[in-house]
């Protein structure tokens, strides 16, 4: 096959590129030029897609034997990612970057680039693996993309390779070395790429500007502070919060709930983040086809933790989780994703984006 390998300038898609050569396919290697000042996109093992990265993705290729070329998606990284990122929050959401990055610009936009081009497929350093076309969770837990990657069609699916999603991280390194890769000891990056100084608050309050609020308890309505926009917040935060000491009680508050058309953000106690019924809309089932009726599953809420066993069931073109046992933290814009249960979890059934949560809890639901 004609492979279009995605070079981020890491070890993990370094060592993805090596492994499709040794499978005997056609590689080609791409590092995509997401920002229009990729000077500015690396503080350290913060940031990616700097100058830095290219050249470290250009290096590795020429270990390699492989053609390289870097591509120019700055301007679509910005309308589909960044604007995204900076219009949900201000829309009192909590998006993740990485799955709109993975759904909008490497398995949309370059994959159809790649197949203009007479490319096969798309392979990329992500932990997650693919077997008989379905989406699983990668074997080492802790680097597990699946969350992530959840937002692929079944069609995108067809397109995408996986090869370091086998392995257990420390042995991508040991691997990378061995190969002669200067990449193999490069820190990974962390955070939000685009905001390498790890600052969300001061990048987005730049991006959005002053929009007062109130900070008001939960029980008693009393507003306890005041401030500069509700994009300074997420549901389940508990610091950062602007207020003086803890709740009556002596017990710390958390965000509960986000208004952003009144600027309202609400706290109360830990007790009232519990939800037991999730609404997403946009729902995507990699198998290309919605279940019919309702399906238990292992629901995950957050790309890391924040899972439960659940009862899912296509609602049009959304879905609804109804849990069985309560999660605290969940944020509309994040993606609920849905794995099957007697995979161990492991598979991926589908995803949506969250758009409402409900602390009442559920009724039982018969599933086939």
């Amino acid at each position: 096959m004609r492979v279009l390998a995605a070079m981020s300038g890491g070890v993990d898609s370094a060592v993805a590129a090596a492994r499709a050569v040794d499978a005997g396919h056609d590689v080609v290697g791409v590092h995509l030029a997401l920002s229009e000042a990729p000077g500015a996109l690396r503080t350290g093992s913060r940031g990616c897609c700097s100058r830095e990265d290219a050249g470290d993705a250009r290096r590795a290729a020429d270990v390699l034997g492989i053609p390289f070329y870097v591509w120019d998606f700055a301007e679509r990284f910005k309308e589909d990612v960044i604007d995204d990122f900076v219009a949900s929050y201000a829309a009192g959401e909590t998006p993740n970057p990485c799955l709109r990055c993975n759904e909008k610009i490497k398995f949309a936009a370059l994959a159809d680039r790649a197949v203009a081009l007479g490319f096969d497929a798309v392979a990329t350093g992500h932990y997650a693996q693919l077997v008989d076309g379905e989406l699983r969770r990668a074997v080492d837990a802790d680097k597990d993309q699946s969350y992530v990657l959840a937002v692929l069609t079944a069609e995108q699916l067809s397109r995408a390779m996986f090869p370091v999603g086998d392995t257990p991280k420390p042995q991508i390194r040991a691997e990378a070395a061995e190969r002669g890769l200067a990449v193999a000891d490069k820190p990974d990056s962390h955070d939000i790429c685009f905001i390498p100084s790890g600052d969300t608050r001061a990048f987005l309050g730049a991006k959005i500007g002053v929009r007062p609020g109130s900070v008001v308890d939960d029980d008693s309505g009393e507003v306890l502070a005041e401030h500069e926009g509700v994009h300074g917040f997420t549901i389940g935060q508990r610091k950062g919060l602007g207020v003086e000491g803890p709740a009556a009680d002596g017990k710390p508050r958390y965000v509960t709930a986000i208004e952003p058309d009144t600027g309202t953000v609400r706290v109360g106690s830990a007790q009232r983040l519990q939800v037991w019924t999730i609404g997403a809309q946009r729902a995507i089932w990699t198998s290309g086809h919605a279940p019919e009726g309702p399906v238990e599953c292992v629901a995950q809420v957050r790309a890391h933790g924040g899972t439960a066993k659940a009862i899912a069931e296509a609602a049009g073109d959304g879905l609804t989780v109804r849990l069985l046992e309560p999660l605290t933290g969940v944020a509309r814009g994040q993606a609920v994703v849905v794995y099957q249960p007697d995979s161990g979890g492991d598979i991926v059934i589908g995803s949506g984006t969250i758009s409402t949560t409900s602390a009442d809890r559920p009724t039982a639901v018969a599933t086939r």
